[in-house]
């Protein structure tokens, strides 16, 4: 995979910063992925919103996310935030994301996004995404994934959905998908409390309603999870020690 973009020189980058609350932590105080995958999401809705990229004319659609946790979250609780976009094609935009805690913690995400009219349909991006454009310096936004689907024989698991897992786009929420990594995870292997990669790539919606598995196949420390429907594998996620 392509390294991470370094932050630039010109061009929009947009700053915030949130609380590490109750709700984001697990039971020994790390800040969990489905956590930190809400402020990855609050960060670029914001952004977009204060540019004018923003719903409704604007919608965007989460194609894939690495998130590299160099030093996790322990003992964080406050965590500030720099995005900016990395990456320019005509109709997918690519975002950086660096998020430092106030504890140590440091992690760097870099992801790719759909961008969609008011209708929902892939839309070309156009004139006025200057300032982002600017900012990714002439680097692309490539769209293809490259994570393989989980093993026909990987074993699997039921995973209920619940009305709250489903946001204003009528599907599954994409910090949900982290909350059933970490459930698989929890106490296993790979250590969440050490550093490691995160992956997730998106390959088709997941509404409420559908019968989801996952479907996980471990590999010494690592794990990939597959998100099926059907025989359909809707998403892929991994997670290896760095």
């Amino acid at each position: 995979m392509e390294p991470l973009v370094p932050q630039p020189s010109a061009g929009r980058t947009f700053r915030t910063s949130y609380r590490a609350r109750l709700s984001d932590l697990d039971a020994t105080g790390r800040v969990r992925l489905d956590a930190v995958a809400r402020y990855l999401q609050d960060a670029a809705t914001d952004d977009v919103e204060e540019t004018g990229w923003g719903a409704p004319e604007h919608l965007w659609v989460l194609r894939s996310v690495r998130v590299d946790i160099l030093a996790p979250f322990l003992e964080d609780r406050r965590v500030d935030v720099v995005t900016w976009g990395s990456g320019f094609s005509s109709l997918s935009a690519a975002r950086r994301w660096s998020l430092a805690g106030d504890a140590g913690g440091s992690i760097e995400v870099d992801s790719v996004w759909i961008h969609l009219d008011r209708d929902g349909r892939p839309a070309r991006i156009g004139e006025g995404f200057d300032e982002y454009a600017h900012a990714a310096g002439g680097r692309s936004a490539p769209t293809r994934l490259h994570l393989p689907d989980p093993p026909r024989d990987a074993p699997r698991t039921p995973w209920p959905l619940r009305a709250t897992d489903v946001d204003l786009m009528g599907h599954v929420n994409n910090a949900v998908y982290w909350q059933a990594v970490e459930h698989l995870v929890q106490g296993g292997s790979p250590d969440l409390r050490r550093p490691l990669r995160a992956r997730l790539e998106y390959r088709h919606p997941i509404d409420l309603g559908e019968d989801v598995e996952l479907a996980a196949a471990w590999e010494g420390p690592s794990v990939s999870v597959g998100f099926v429907v059907g025989e359909r594998v809707k998403a892929v996620a991994a997670l290896e020690p760095l």
